[in-house]
């Protein structure tokens, strides 16, 4: 069951921000075609062994028991009220989660920079970066595990795949850490790489929850046509 972003305001006139899921408006009400229409235009057409992949995470029952114990983890980490909130971002009037991604992004993608052309001296730079990815990844999954509380059931199962691939890349990062303090460098900049590309897989799975399930709380002002 999904945790209300905090409690209706005492009037209901109020103008307090209402931070329900909701998705964007249709195609057809912006004059933006779908992406779909767009990729075929310019002969991109989504792979259908991609499609299938993404939709048989959606449809898959097995993983509605490590869903129920994601939920147990995610109302400890953003219990209704204050917290979960401030998680949520209802006070930026849209979800905090995808503003907090760039910075371990950032900085993990720097650190792989800097492996491949910095030469020696920009060792200790990289593992610096490394280490504050990992310090910034900790607060953006606590805003994931927040906005994860108020998607449907399918969208349930493809949060907790992107929640599983991102945290094996975190341990990988972890592993290149200390590799790196250590001295060795070349296996911290493998261990890192590794830990990149499931972080990827992660990030896919957050686009398509994000763009094309169109999962993302915020305030419903925002949808309202402007002027």
């Amino acid at each position: 069951m999904a945790v209300p972003a905090g409690p209706a305001p005492d009037d209901p006139g109020a103008s307090a921000p209402n931070t329900e899921r909701t998705g964007a408006p249709p195609a057809g009400d912006t004059g933006i075609p779908e992406v779909s229409e767009a990729a075929a235009d310019q002969g991109l057409p989504t792979p259908d062994a991609l499609v299938d992949a993404v939709r048989s995470i959606e449809a898959n029952e097995a993983l509605d028991a490590p869903a129920a114990t994601l939920e147990a983890i995610a109302t400890t980490v953003a219990p209704e009220g204050p917290v979960h909130d401030a998680l949520l971002g209802t006070w930026m009037g849209h979800a905090l989660h995808p503003v907090l991604t760039d910075l371990p992004i950032g900085m993990w993608t720097s650190a792989a920079v800097l492996d491949l052309v910095g030469g020696r001296r920009s060792r200790p730079a990289a593992k610096r970066l490394v280490g504050a990815g990992i310090l910034t990844a900790l607060p953006t999954a606590a805003t994931g595990l927040a906005e994860w509380l108020h998607v449907d059931r399918e969208s349930r199962r493809v949060g907790v795949v992107h929640a599983g691939s991102n945290s094996v890349g975190l341990v990988f990062y972890v592993l290149s850490y200390l590799a790196r303090r250590k001295g060795h460098h070349l296996r911290g900049a493998a261990l890192g790489l590794l830990g990149g590309l499931a972080a990827t897989a992660g990030g896919y799975l957050g686009g398509h929850l994000a763009i094309a399930r169109k999962e993302g709380t915020r305030d419903d002002r925002f949808a309202e046509a402007a002027g």
